[in-house]
């Protein structure tokens, strides 16, 4: 018996070997292999699916012609070729010219790639087009620890000083001429990276580099950045990651100090106009032609809610923030923060202060973050003091101070902007849409 455990062991062993040698073959034949679920960008032989960026901001090239598209495009093939091979299933770059960039743009994903470095070379990987997850020189020979190199490689080092992610939070870099591995996790402008194994960046914001005033993109490349010296790369596989799975990783689990505010079955807890709403499979519906504002029967000063919102086509609802329990919660509460099917063309010509997110008649969302109709969103809305910050799929698309504002839409009093507490609560308007998975944390 222990002589067939012994052997079996040996045996798991020579397997474990067997596959180490065949991804990593001299050759270069099996590489590049994704693992189940994921795709591989860079298929070892050649630059299929790849074309050449430098910094620039993504809005601007999406909008192009497609005239002015393919020519830049084309173009850019030229400056790729000569800067960027394949060895052995390898991507090398010189350390020179336009960064490889997907064709393909990636909205939420999950992304592995392996990197190898030099001394004193600078790199990094761009997400939706935007810098960067860094790579560098991290020894104090490379020059640049004034600059947060001492710190290792991972940080999303074009963040503000200070902010959630700039500086990784352990160096774990290894020594030149050895491979190190990257999993990036990016749900909206949410971004988590591990290097090497390990935790260096949490759930942080990555800030738009091309407009700190707006979130990045909600789609884009994924772009390979090197200049300074010789880099390669290998094993880079992307999996795109569904809306469901998307907001359980927004979510996550609710720290200490949320509690739910509904149960998910009846309205237990709730007042107002509770007979023209209704409780589908867990979630809060407005009846059709029916509306209303519902809300808690608990008041809230500053708070944090998270919650989910599926939009019906042309959906248009709101919640109601700090609602006294009578009047239009836009103009008596502190305000209505807009819940809107933003794509519907009978919505074309609204006042931007209008669009999901936006609070009602007062301040303009950053929009095109919401997902298809149909489909869950995920939304996070923190009120403290005069301030709303509102996250939609992991986008700060609201993030303003309402006693600062002196000019409302249509010139309509507004006698609830300053309101310091009140009830949460949904404006429905006729339509279908709904809520679930609501609950709330008070701030002190």
């Amino acid at each position: 018996m222990k002589l067939v455990k012994r052997l079996s062991s040996v045996a798991v062993i020579a397997g474990v070997l067997m596959s180490a040698s065949l991804m990593f073959g001299a050759d270069g034949s099996s590489l590049n292999n994704p693992p189940a679920g994921f795709t591989a960008l860079f298929n070892g032989k050649d630059l299929t699916g790849w074309w050449g960026l430098s910094t620039e901001d993504p809005r601007k090239w999406s909008a192009l012609s497609p005239e002015e598209f393919k020519k830049k495009h084309d173009a850019s093939i030229e400056d790729i070729k000569q800067h960027w091979t394949v060895q052995n299933g390898e991507l090398v770059n010189d350390g020179k010219g336009l960064y490889l960039s997907t064709e393909k743009q990636f909205r939420d994903y999950e992304l592995m790639v392996d990197y190898k470095t030099v001394a004193l070379a600078d790199s990094g990987i761009y997400l939706k087009g935007c810098p960067q997850v860094q790579i560098w020189d991290y020894t104090e020979k490379g020059g640049k620890w004034k600059i947060g190199a001492d710190k290792g490689s991972g940080g999303l080092w074009n963040n503000s000083k200070g902010a959630p992610g700039k500086d990784p939070l352990a160096l774990m870099d290894k020594p030149f001429g050895e491979w190190n591995h990257f999993r990036i996790i990016q749900v909206g402008s949410r971004t988590t990276v591990w290097l090497n194994d390990k935790l260096v960046v949490d759930n942080a914001i990555m800030e738009n580099y091309f407009n700190r005033k707006m979130p990045i993109p909600t789609a884009g490349p994924i772009q390979l950045q090197t200049h300074g010296g010789e880099i390669r790369w290998r094993n880079i596989f992307v999996r795109e990651i569904p809306s469901e799975e998307a907001n359980k990783i927004l979510r996550g689990k609710d720290p200490e100090g949320f509690k739910p505010v509904f149960n998910g079955r009846d309205f237990e807890g709730w007042k107002g106009p509770l007979e023209n709403y209704e409780v589908q499979d867990g979630a809060i519906i407005c009846k059709p032609k029916k509306g209303g504002t519902i809300y808690t029967k608990e008041e809230f000063a500053d708070f944090i809610v998270r919650l989910e919102i599926k939009l019906s086509p042309g959906g248009n609802n709101g919640l109601a923030i700090r609602y006294p329990g009578s009047g239009d919660t836009a103009y008596v509460g502190m305000c209505e923060l807009q819940v809107l099917d933003d794509g519907s063309e009978r919505y074309a010509k609204l006042d931007p202060r209008q669009f999901h997110g936006s609070v009602y008649g007062v301040v303009a969302c950053h929009r095109g973050y919401q997902r298809p109709v149909g489909e869950w969103n995920y939304q996070e809305v923190t009120v403290k003091g005069s301030t709303i910050k509102v996250e939609l799929n992991g986008n700060v698309i609201v993030d303003c101070d309402v006693s600062k504002v002196t000019e409302i839409m249509g010139n309509k009093p507004h006698a609830g902007k300053d309101r310091t507490s009140g009830a949460f609560g949904f404006a429905g308007h006729s339509d279908p849409v709904l809520f679930r998975n609501i609950s709330i944390k008070r701030l002190e």
